[in-house]
């Protein structure tokens, strides 16, 4: 006879339990989260989460490009790759007339956004940016420029002896759309001093979203782990995160990564990998109470991992990416179609939708699930 037994309680069920429930949890609680091994029940609770925030039958998907207008940059990371400083023979300043070109090729594609980041480059002051900018808006009025990290900003005001608030308001004036959330690595200035020279600190991080989301603008907000960074520095850089949402509710979503050793000074770092990205993934969803949204990292992850993050607290698959540069440089290099993104979604049994930058979606209403390999009736609603 085969004995019968209760199946085993996690050690975390109790913090779970509280978390989905609805209560917001502390430090305390989320270190435990992320110093179990136990992935499923921190899956299980997250993908709770996730359903109790977004009950609707799809998960969305976003169409741009990520173009990097130079690399030429005045920071050390030694995380990165793709910079080069000013005096390089391999620094680059995009041509007008290319990246406009890139821009052209995003929209015939269907996109509607642009992600324009570049390094700190030393000589343009405020008025480069602002016709960069004049430039993109009169040619492509349609196109949203997702543009500029906090750092960058921060450089910008140092360069231009200007206060933040002037930046940010010449900018969007000029046509600057939303805010991306590059740059923030982990929110813990211990951090930062080991691994950048020359880079904006916390708090300075996060009050250029502070000013940017009072002048009425919208950002997202990221994390990349797996350096040097502790546990608790997790926690912390989520914990900064929250309070300033808490103030502002401008963050859009929330964006992890793991980090990518390869070809930097940091090359010697064991990768973390898919079961501590999925963990981290879903303790931040759990953590981050004010989030609406949560993003895959399929550029970092690859497919089969990108789409398991939307088990483990995500609800969006991110973008098509028509081009990535800085993550290329490190040699991690996951390409998808539009096909591979929307399949990944249908295969979960969400209708894949496509999204801009304020999670506003910008398709039409596919009313059945598209299987791969499956017949479908397929309806359209305008």
């Amino acid at each position: 006879m085969i004995a019968q037994h209760e199946p085993l309680e996690s050690p975390i069920s109790e913090i779970l339990d509280r978390t989905v429930a609805g209560e917001r949890l502390n430090a305390d609680d989320a270190l435990q989260l992320l110093q179990s091994h136990d992935l499923a029940s921190l899956g299980r609770a997250a993908d709770e989460v996730t359903r109790r925030l977004h009950p609707e039958n799809f998960r969305t998907y976003n169409i741009d490009r990520n173009i990097n207008y130079t690399n030429v940059c005045t920071a050390v990371c030694d995380f990165c790759a793709f910079y080069r400083p000013p005096k390089s023979d391999e620094g680059y300043v995009l041509d007008r007339e290319v990246l406009l070109k890139k821009i052209e090729e995003t929209a015939e594609l269907g996109g509607d956004q642009i992600l324009l980041q570049g390094g700190l480059h030393p000589e343009f002051k405020i008025e480069w940016y602002e016709e960069l900018l004049r430039d993109i808006k009169s040619n492509f009025p349609q196109i949203n420029v997702h543009g500029f990290s906090p750092p960058e900003i921060y450089h910008f005001t140092k360069v231009s002896k200007l206060s933040t608030e002037e930046v940010l308001t010449r900018l969007r004036a000029a046509g600057l759309g939303s805010l991306p959330g590059g740059g923030a690595e982990i929110l813990v200035d211990r951090v930062r001093d080991a691994i950048t020279r020359g880079k904006v600190m916390t708090d300075d991080w996060l009050d250029v979203n502070r000013v940017w989301h009072k002048l009425g603008g919208r950002s997202t907000a990221t994390m990349m782990f797996g350096h040097v960074e502790t546990l608790e520095e997790r926690i912390e850089h989520l914990e900064r995160l929250r309070q300033l949402q808490d103030e502002t509710g401008g963050f859009t979503a929330f964006i992890c990564w793991t980090f990518q050793p390869d070809h930097t000074d940091m090359a010697d770092t064991s990768p973390a990998g898919a079961f501590e990205y999925l963990k981290t993934n879903a303790v931040a969803r759990l953590y981050l109470d004010n989030f609406e949204n949560i993003q895959s990292s399929w550029v970092t992850q690859g497919l089969k991992v990108g789409q398991m993050a939307l088990l483990y607290g995500a609800n969006d698959m991110g973008s098509l990416m028509i081009e990535e540069n800085v993550v290329a440089e490190a040699g991690t290099v996951h390409h998808l179609t539009l096909e591979q993104i929307r399949g990944a979604i249908s295969e979960l049994g969400y209708q894949p939708r496509q999204r801009n930058v304020f999670y506003e979606l910008i398709d039409d209403e596919v009313t059945s699930v598209i299987v791969p390999g499956e017949p479908n009736l397929v309806e359209l609603k305008s």
